[in-house]
């Protein structure tokens, strides 16, 4: 049917839930890996830290308990198998002579752990706090014991600890000069999940929040303009990804005046109809909106108990899902950009479809609506 008010076609929420966690559940690997999106040239063979910790935060909301477990298994492995390098790179910047970017751990792996063959984008931090973040909130929402995280949980705080102030990519692996207020907040909330979660010991947790305190205290002098968050220190601009510090990160206090204006300011400068654009000037595949952003940003407002918006929100991402029940990454039909969409479809074919990131965010913010029932849970999902 028809949603008359806004022109675009209503979607059957419960068999788009439906086929969302069938896609994350069925293309996990074997290893236990999620793939990016199955069909899309440039992402095939890959799995992201930073997506799949979203899309196993999902599987676990949604009760998928060994889903998500062997996300978390294949994310320890994963960094188990680099403590070298991690140690390496950690003793270099105590030492003062920070390892290049080049020899920082890679976003993205293959399937079987490991770093692929292919030019990327690679040097990004907030996938090793996403993970960390996602890990403990598995591990309280379902009562489960994390023992046996504890030795890459130790090193991947380590590296945060060493890095944190680095500038790196972002999480659309762009202007890797800068650092990103999404990326801090990524950090902040797996350092802080760790540090209360018994994952580490005393001292450590003690130092973990010293550090979280260093880390929320810089964001405040430089990572502010006007009262709202900013795309990366120093700058003026807004990105959509900082509705996340809001919800579900929860770094920046729901409610509050920082996060009142920094989800107006979304929502004036990147918001059109319920479709969330990545940042103004945004030329890849064209800058259109993107379902995942919508979601993230209908978490904030719930959050802040302004559950229409959200609701509205959430709408518009179901209705970007194709007849096959597909979400794709972006829309085409509001580009910022729209002479540079051909190039990149040229480049790498047609708008990743499915994105299982997507499908793991319209999860999210349909559960805290209450619109999707979570299923073999007990009590309140986090």
């Amino acid at each position: 049917m028809t949603d008359t008010t806004r022109g675009r076609t209503a979607v059957d929420v419960a068999a788009l839930a439906e086929r969302s966690i069938h896609l994350i559940t069925s293309l996990q690997t074997s290893e236990g890996a999620y793939p990016a999106s199955p069909t899309f040239s440039a992402y095939v063979g890959y799995s992201w830290l930073r997506d799949g910790s979203f899309i196993a935060d999902a599987a676990s909301a949604m009760g998928e308990i060994a889903s998500a477990d062997r996300f978390y298994d294949w994310c320890a492995d994963v960094i188990g198998r680099r403590a070298d390098t991690i140690r390496a790179i950690v003793d270099e910047a105590r030492a003062g002579h920070p390892a290049p970017a080049a020899r920082m751990l890679p976003a993205r792996f293959t399937f079987s752990g490991g770093d692929g063959a292919d030019e990327w984008w690679d040097f990004q931090l907030d996938g090793y706090g996403t993970w960390l973040w996602a890990l403990v909130e598995h591990l309280v929402r379902h009562g489960l014991d994390g023992a046996r995280y504890r030795e890459a949980v130790a090193l991947s705080v380590e590296y945060l600890l060493a890095s944190w102030r680095r500038p790196c990519y972002d999480w659309w692996e762009e202007h890797a000069k800068h650092v990103h207020v999404s990326t801090l907040a990524c950090i902040a909330a797996g350092l802080s999940a760790v540090a209360g979660a018994k994952l580490v010991d005393a001292e450590q947790a003690e130092h973990i929040r010293s550090e979280v305190s260093a880390l929320k205290a810089l964001i405040a002098a430089e990572g502010i303009a006007d009262g709202h968050l900013i795309k990366w220190l120093g700058s003026t601009a807004v990105d959509g990804s900082l509705a996340a510090a809001i919800a579900p990160l929860g770094i920046v206090e729901p409610g509050s005046e920082l996060a009142r204006r920094t989800v107006a300011v979304l929502e004036s400068h990147l918001t059109v109809d319920g479709g969330v654009h990545r940042y103004l000037g945004d030329t890849f595949f064209g800058g259109g909106q993107w379902p995942l952003l919508s979601c993230f940003l209908g978490l904030a407002h719930l959050a802040d108990g302004d559950r229409q918006r959200a609701d509205e929100l959430f709408e518009w991402a179901a209705s970007t899902a194709t007849t096959d029940l597909d979400l794709p990454e972006q829309t085409s039909g509001h580009l910022i950009a729209p002479g540079m969409r051909q190039e990149w479809v040229d480049r790498w074919g047609p708008v990743a479809t499915p994105l299982l990131w997507s499908h793991a965010m319209f999860l999210r913010l349909g559960i805290a609506l209450g619109r999707i029932p979570a299923t073999d849970t007990e009590g309140p999902i986090r």
